[in-house]
């Protein structure tokens, strides 16, 4: 990978990034066709927080923060920081001086493949971040890496503007091209659930609701009573 700053890459509509963002990360994954999921090593470093936004990659070494104070300036309003290292690290990347300058440009938060601390002051300040670790351990500044190139995290490419949607499940990717079909989905499948969960209050079951009581019998599924079954009958 070149040491380069990408300037001005194309982003997802805001709009349509902020309500993918209030469908939330299990509904926009399911609404995709189960895809972008960065998987469940990526937790919030507090709980509450639900996020959608354009994606800005930052590409850096183990222990070295020096691209994320580069990416900083490339991070507009509507934004989501994305950070990966380019091997396995854990160390406190990133903390509440970051946390601060994002916020001022209008950043809704920060996902790291790596390590993150100040947890309580990211709390207090209500600046949403999720990572793969908390710690405590401090970096450098001293190698240059990338920004706003293609970068992986937990199995998925995630290329700057793409929409990141972030909330206790997790976070998932949702393609720059995509977006918009997306939210459909989103929409529809919440649509969908709203009717599900009103039968369900009305005393309806999951296997009349999802039409499966009349597969049991092709899974093998037998029913019987407990006298048969206590008989050894089946």
């Amino acid at each position: 990978m070149k040491n380069v700053v990408v300037t001005g890459p194309p982003r997802a509509d805001p709009a349509t990034a902020s309500a993918l963002g209030e469908f939330g990360v299990a509904t926009v994954h399911e609404a995709q066709g189960r895809t972008g999921y960065l998987g469940p090593d990526l937790r919030p470093a507090w709980s509450g927080a639900r996020i959608g936004g354009t994606a800005v990659t930052a590409l850096c070494w183990p222990g070295d923060n020096l691209m994320i104070h580069v990416a900083v300036e490339q991070c507009q309003e509507g934004d989501v920081l994305v950070v990966a290292t380019n091997s396995p690290s854990t160390d406190g990347l990133f903390g509440e001086l970051f946390a601060t300058a994002l916020a001022r440009r209008g950043v809704r938060g920060v996902v790291l493949g790596t390590g993150v601390r100040d947890v309580a002051e990211l709390r207090e300040m209500g600046f949403p971040a999720w990572s793969t670790a908390v710690s405590a351990q401090g970096t450098v500044k001293a190698t240059a890496g990338a920004v706003n190139v293609p970068i992986t995290l937990g199995g998925q490419t995630i290329h700057p503007g793409d929409v990141v949607v972030a909330d206790d499940d997790g976070v998932v990717c949702v393609p720059r091209d995509d977006a918009t079909a997306v939210l459909a989905a989103s929409r529809a499948r919440a649509e969908k659930e709203e009717r599900n969960r009103t039968a369900f209050r009305a005393g309806e079951l999951g296997l009349d609701v999802y039409g499966m009581r009349d597969r049991l019998a092709g899974f093998g599924i037998e029913y019987v009573t407990y006298e048969e079954f206590a008989k050894g009958d089946r």
